[in-house]
């Protein structure tokens, strides 16, 4: 009985034990998606009687999508920190990735623009919903093709050029879903509050980012994935910028969101206009897929 105590390795049940922590994180992901939804869906129905308390549905239903973002990040930090990201862990964070980033901010939108700003009947209401299906193909394609790469890297990646881990290929779904949650909390009212021409006016534009967005999601532009920064003055800078974010979403959260989801969305697209403008034509291959824990 002693020598089975002894050969026992050590601290094994807690090691499996911190296999739970990147899995509650990512549930607490599919939490807040699944609050963003529901909390749409009684905006949407309190927004042709009580403005007041569709606001409120609405901030919170956009708070919890930018929550999910929090948590999405640090399943992917912790379970490489503890060395137990895992094959199925892949998969549950991006199933909860179309959920949340997906599936939550196309419903978002419907209830806060499109569904009271047109009829039903109308050509404009049914090219809306193809759009936000769209945005929501979109990010399940790009999670789609994450996970193949990730899966098989060494198959695919034949003939390419090395990982460059610097780099995203195609804009992340948190960010895509992050930024119209960012729309919605920057004026969380109900559009049709505004009145009928304004509201129209403003989910036209609405669903000209989604479709936006949607191209991007799917496209090979690359975005900078921040993966290099932590060593030296670098790591220092990063914890300065790090603080200075937070402490700009406690006081002024509606503008902070907005201009970093809008920024960090908008500069693969910049970049690679000015890359097509300024430099020769003998560019790189395109960099291959990200990780699987920062999906």
């Amino acid at each position: 009985m002693a020598e089975e105590t002894h050969t026992r390795p050590p601290h094994r049940g807690f090691k499996k034990g911190l296999y739970v922590i990147p899995t509650l994180f990512t549930a607490a992901n599919i939490g807040m998606g699944f609050l963003a939804v529901i909390s749409s869906i009684r905006g949407y129905h309190a927004s042709f009687t009580d403005v007041a308390l569709a606001t409120h549905y609405f901030d919170t239903a956009a708070l919890g999508i930018g929550l999910a973002i929090l948590f999405d990040t640090l399943d992917g930090r912790v379970a490489r920190a503890t060395h137990t990201a895992t094959e199925i862990g892949v998969q549950f964070d991006s199933l909860a990735d179309v959920l949340t980033f997906g599936l939550a901010p196309a419903t978002l939108v419907y209830a806060w623009a499109l569904g009271g700003a047109f009829e039903e009947t109308g050509r404009v209401h049914g090219f809306g919903l193809f759009l936000l299906f769209m945005f929501l193909m979109c990010g399940a394609f790009r999670l789609a093709r994450f996970n193949l790469l990730a899966t098989r890297p060494r198959v695919l990646a034949e003939g390419n050029v090395k990982v460059d881990k610097r780099y995203f290929v195609g804009l992340p779904i948190p960010p895509a879903g992050g930024l119209l949650a960012a729309l919605v909390h920057f004026s969380p009212a109900p559009l049709i509050s505004l009145g009928k021409e304004t509201a129209q006016l403003y989910t036209y534009f609405l669903l000209a980012i989604v479709a936006v967005l949607g191209i991007l999601m799917v496209s090979k532009i690359r975005y900078f994935s921040f993966k290099s920064t932590g060593a030296g003055m670098q790591g220092f800078f990063t914890v300065l910028a790090v603080a200075a974010f937070v402490t700009a979403v406690y006081l002024y959260s509606q503008y902070a969101l907005l201009l970093v989801a809008g920024v960090y969305s908008a500069h693969g697209l910049v970049l690679w206009v000015l890359r097509a403008i300024f430099l020769k034509p003998t560019m790189p291959a395109e960099v291959e897929e990200e990780t699987a824990a920062d999906q």
